[in-house]
C-alpha cells in the first residue's frame, strides 16, 4: 500500500482504523492531498468524494446518524474548513460522532498573506466535543521548516527527539478526540498543519503510532430510586414526553407499561420513533383548541402535570413548549446519560443514565394512582382525529390534504427523512406507520442540509429511503443531489408551494411585496431542469386524484432515483392550515 510520507497524515490514517472507523467523505483540494493518499489506498477504509464541503459534511453526518458510529469528513485549508459549521452544530446539539479532520498550513503561514489560509485551530470551538490542533512535524521538509521558524528547533534537543515529542503529543490528542467521538458521541476536529511537499508517498513506512485504550467506563450516578418514586406515587397527574428519539433506542415494553397507567400522558412526536395506541402524537392538535377556547386557563390547568419527564432530543412543537413555559410542573425529570436541556425553565432533576437501565429499576417502585388524566385527554385526542377525518373530506387539494396522503402511502419500512421548517410540522398531525424509521435534523432546525444528510442516511440502509422536503430547503441544499452516490431506490417527494410557505402561518406583513420578497422568498424555479441535470426522474402532481395515481406505483423499482413534485397553491394553504384548528376546536 502507500502511504503519504508525512508522519502525522500517517498517524491519523493508523488511528482512524486502529479505532474501527471505516468510513471517509472526502472534499477534493491540495493541502489535504496527505491524508487522501493514505486513507483512499487503504481498502479498509470506504472512501466518498463530495466536492461541496457544506452537502460533504451532512452527507457524512447522515452516515453517521444512521450507523451510530463516527464518520471522516476531510478537508483542505481555507474557507473549505468553515462550510463544515452548519454540519458540525447539528452534529453536536444532535450527539452525531462527525469527526472533522482539516488539513491546515503552517502556522508561520497564518496570518501572513498567505493564500487559503485562515485561524483553523479549534475553530468550532463552541460547538465541538473535542478540539485537537496537532503540531506540525519537524522531520518531514525539515529545511523548509527550519528556514520560516527556527524556534522549532531548540539547540539542545536532537531533530530525533524533538520529533519524537511531536508523535507523543499528536497521538495524545488523537487519543483524545476520537474517543470523544465515539463514547460521548460528539462532532471532533481534528487540525493539522503540513508543509509541502505534499505528494510524496512511501510503502513500508516503520511509524508506530499508540492508540489507548477506550475508557468504555460508565459515569452514571447513584440514583435513589425509593426518592423518585414517592414523587411519582404521590402525583395524580404525570406527563412524558419524547424529542427526537432513534429507533429502537427505548424499550417499548416499559413505555407500554407507562402508557396503560390513568395517571400519565405520553406526549410524542413524529421524530419520536415510538408506538402506542394510548400515545398522543399530535401534541398541537390537543393544545391548539385550548388555546382557542375561553376557557383556556381552566382547561390549561386540567392539562398541567405535576410532574414532567422528558426523554430523547430536541422537541418540535412550539405550543407545547409555550404551555409548560406557562404552566410550569412542580417537577420536571429529563432522562439521558449525557446532558438535560431545560427547555421549560422547570428542571429540578437531571437522571444521568440512560432511558431503559432508569425504566428497568424504576418501575418495580411505581404504582399506579386512580386519576382521569388520561381518560380525559384520549377522549379529547379522539374527538380531535374524528373532526380531522371530517375536515380532509371538505377541503381543496393543498399541503394539508398533500401531507395526509403522503404520510398515509409510505411503504412499510421505509426509513424516511423530513426537511425542516413546514415539512416536520406537517407531519406532525398525521400517522404515519410505527415501522418507519424517521429523522429529521433538529439539532438546529435548519433548512441547509436536509437532502445531503439523506442521501448519507441511506448509503447503508437495508431499507430504501424517502425524503420529503419543501421547495426552499430542497433548492438550498440542491448540491446535495452532486455526487455518484444515489440509491436507484432513493425517492424525494418536493411539495413546491412557490415559496417559504411556513412565514404565512406566522402574523406579520403577510401582504405586503416586502414579505414575499424578504420573508416567504416567492420563487418559480423549474425543477424539471434540475432533476435532468442530475439523472433523476422527475413527476409532478397538482391534484389529488394525480397525486394518488402516481404514488400507486412511485415506490416500484426504477433505473434511477425519482422525484415527486406535489405543486400547492401558495396563497391558500396557510388558511386551511389555521383552519383547521379553529375546526377541531
Amino acid at each position: 500500500m502507500k502511504y503519504s510520507s508525512i508522519p502525522s497524515a500517517q498517524s491519523v490514517v493508523f488511528h482512524c482504523k486502529s479505532r474501527g472507523i471505516k468510513n471517509v467523505v472526502i472534499s477534493p483540494g491540495s493541502r489535504n492531498a496527505p491524508l487522501v493518499i493514505g486513507f483512499t489506498n487503504d481498502p479498509y477504509f470506504s472512501c466518498y468524494s463530495i466536492v461541496d464541503e457544506r452537502c460533504a459534511a451532512f452527507f457524512a453526518l447522515g452516515m453517521a446518524q444512521h450507523l451510530k458510529m463516527p464518520v471522516i469528513a476531510v478537508c483542505t485549508s481555507g474557507s473549505a474548513l468553515l462550510n463544515y459549521y452548519p454540519a458540525v452544530a447539528e452534529a453536536f446539539y444532535s450527539d452525531i460522532p462527525l469527526v472533522v479532520i482539516s488539513a491546515d498550513r503552517p502556522a508561520y503561514k497564518v496570518d501572513i498573506g498567505d493564500g487559503q489560509t485562515i485561524r483553523q485551530e479549534s475553530l468550532f470551538e463552541k460547538h465541538i466535543g473535542y478540539s485537537a490542533n496537532l503540531k506540525q512535524d519537524i522531520s518531514h521538509a525539515t529545511e523548509t521548516v527550519k528556514k520560516f521558524d527556527p524556534s522549532l528547533f531548540p539547540k539542545d534537543y536532537t531533530l530525533e527527539q524533538l520529533q519524537s515529542k511531536i508523535q507523543g503529543f499528536n497521538d495524545a490528542q488523537l487519543n483524545n478526540a476520537l474517543q470523544a467521538a465515539i463514547i460521548q458521541k460528539s462532532p471532533v476536529q481534528i487540525n493539522i498543519p503540513f508543509e509541502e511537499p505534499l505528494y510524496d508517498i512511501e510503502e513500508n513506512p516503520e511509524l508506530s503510532p499508540f492508540c489507548s485504550p477506550l475508557d468504555l467506563e460508565k459515569n452514571n450516578e447513584d440514583i435513589n430510586f425509593q426518592d423518585l418514586a414517592q414523587i411519582w406515587n404521590s402525583c395524580e397527574k404525570k406527563m412524558i414526553i419524547i424529542g427526537v428519539n432513534d429507533p429502537g433506542r427505548i424499550n417499548s415494553e416499559y413505555l407500554k407499561t407507562l402508557a396503560n397507567d390513568d395517571s400519565v400522558l405520553v406526549f410524542t412526536e413524529v421524530t419520536s420513533n415510538v408506538n402506542n395506541k394510548n400515545f398522543f402524537p399530535s401534541i398541537d392538535s390537543i393544545i391548539a383548541p385550548i388555546e382557542k377556547s375561553k376557557d383556556k386557563d381552566r382547561l390549561f390547568r386540567e392539562l398541567q402535570p405535576e410532574l414532567l419527564i422528558t426523554l430523547g432530543g430536541l422537541i418540535v412543537s412550539k405550543k407545547i413548549k409555550a404551555f409548560l413555559r406557562q404552566y410550569k410542573p412542580k417537577h420536571h425529570w429529563h432522562i439521558n446519560n449525557k446532558k438535560a436541556f431545560d427547555t421549560f425553565f422547570s428542571l429540578t432533576k437531571h437522571i444521568k443514565t440512560d432511558e431503559n437501565s432508569f425504566f428497568e429499576q424504576f418501575l418495580e417502585h411505581i404504582i399506579e394512582l386512580p386519576s382521569n388524566y388520561f381518560s380525559k385527554w384520549n377522549e379529547v385526542k379522539h374527538e380531535y382525529l374524528t373532526k380531522r377525518e371530517i375536515y380532509l373530506d371538505q377541503i381543496p387539494f393543498t399541503d394539508f390534504l398533500a401531507f395526509q396522503i403522503i404520510c398515509c402511502g409510505i411503504p412499510k419500512n421505509y426509513q424516511l427523512q423530513l426537511a425542516n421548517s413546514s415539512t416536520v410540522r406537517y407531519a406532525q398531525l398525521f400517522d404515519i406507520d410505527p415501522s418507519l424509521s424517521v429523522f429529521c435534523n433538529r439539532g438546529t432546525s435548519g433548512i441547509d442540509g436536509s437532502t445531503s444528510t439523506a442521501i448519507g442516511s441511506s448509503i447503508h440502509s437495508v431499507n430504501p429511503t424517502l425524503l420529503i422536503s419543501g421547495d426552499l430547503s430542497f433548492f438550498y441544499d440542491s448540491n446535495g443531489l452532486w455526487n455518484s452516490y444515489i440509491r436507484n431506490d432513493f425517492r424525494i417527494i418536493v411539495i413546491n408551494n412557490g415559496g417559504g410557505g411556513i412565514f404565512r402561518i406566522l402574523p406579520g406583513m403577510e401582504n405586503s411585496q416586502n414579505f414575499e420578497t424578504f420573508f416567504e422568498t416567492v420563487q418559480d424555479l423549474d425543477l424539471q431542469s434540475l432533476c435532468s441535470l442530475y439523472n433523476i426522474a422527475h413527476l409532478v402532481a397538482e391534484d389529488q386524484n394525480t397525486l394518488n395515481t402516481i404514488l400507486s406505483t412511485f415506490y416500484m423499482p426504477s433505473k434511477t432515483p425519482v422525484l415527486l413534485e406535489v405543486k400547492t397553491p401558495r396563497l391558500l394553504n396557510d388558511k386551511i392550515l389555521l383552519s383547521y384548528f379553529d375546526f377541531i376546536s
